[in-house]
């Protein structure tokens, strides 16, 4: 590990992994509460334009991608409140449209053929692609996107359990709707970098669905796969320098391998509970239905 430090690039690779690790689980939590798990991955498909015009124009790739999904996570939002029948056309014509056109404008950048610049580093991720700027730009933006998750984790938990029951206590929901698409586009362009594109909805997702399996409360989940996030980040980046392997990967295939651990713990620890209060055994699928639906006290 001491090896590891020594080196500039791994620093920052380590750095950005763990912001990462940080931020996805913890705009997760809530897309798969509002079951919107594969939102991230659209969002994805679109942050590509916003690379593809970072190049074209050498300026900052993350900051345009901040840019162009920000405007495709708001319209995402507007479509899905809205609950037009023709939505899901709508939305699958701007993911697709995204990633072809970033393909097209990466394509044509002066810098394709760059390492920075090469169209692998952003899909999949790259360990040589964090460079200082992007260290800088990734600690800006995660630093806002947890001061919002769990600053306002009850409202946004209120939102995401029920919103009409949000509306009449007074929540914004509207407003917290789409802080939160916007909060889920950014934590995608902080991810990039590190897990890529087309791979950042699974550390979105795998991580919480995982601590869901153990936990029986929104506080207790949402700590335990904010913490797997952080380990299954850095360990994939050690992973990938160690095996050269693109740490996106890397890191997906650790989030998983967790989750099938978790998988196999959950049930002998659901039996030893019941015994231990004298109660008759439930299925685990119920048990676990309660947990996801659990009331907005869970929250506090």
């Amino acid at each position: 590990m001491s090896d590891l430090l020594s080196y500039d690039f791994m620093q920052r690779a380590l750095l950005a992994a763990l912001l990462v690790g940080i931020t996805a689980p913890a705009v997760g939590i809530y897309l798969v509460q509002r079951r919107q798990a594969l939102m991230g991955d659209g969002i994805g498909h679109v942050a590509l334009t916003g690379v593809g015009l970072g190049l074209v124009f050498q300026t900052s790739p993350v900051w345009m991608a901040v840019l162009v999904c920000v405007l495709a996570a708001v319209i995402m939002e507007l479509v899905r409140s809205r609950g037009n029948q023709r939505g899901d056309i709508a939305l699958a014509m701007l993911f697709y449209g995204g990633m072809a056109c970033g393909r097209l404008l990466i394509s044509k950048s002066p810098a394709a053929s760059g390492t920075g610049g090469s169209l692998d580093s952003y899909l999949w991720g790259s360990i040589l692609a964090v460079d200082a700027g992007d260290l800088v730009t990734i600690a800006v933006l995660g630093a806002v996107v947890i001061a919002v998750t769990l600053g306002l984790r009850r409202q946004l938990f209120a939102v995401c359990q029920d919103e009409e029951f949000a509306k009449v206590t007074g929540v914004p929901v509207r407003l917290l709707n789409l802080l939160l698409a916007v909060m889920a586009a950014v934590t995608v362009t902080v991810a990039m970098r590190v897990v890529g594109l087309l791979l950042v909805s699974a550390l979105m997702v795998v991580p919480v669905a995982a601590a869901q399996l153990l936990t029986r409360s929104f506080r207790a989940t949402q700590a335990l796969s904010i913490t797997i996030g952080v380990l299954v980040s850095l360990g994939g980046v050690v992973t990938s320098y160690q095996a050269d392997v693109p740490p996106g990967s890397a890191i997906v295939l650790l989030a998983i391998a967790v989750f099938a651990v978790f998988s196999a713990l959950a049930a002998p620890l659901a039996r030893r509970r019941h015994r231990r209060r004298g109660l008759p055994q439930q299925r685990e699928p119920e048990a676990a239905s309660r947990q996801r639906t659990a009331g907005a006290g869970l929250a506090q």
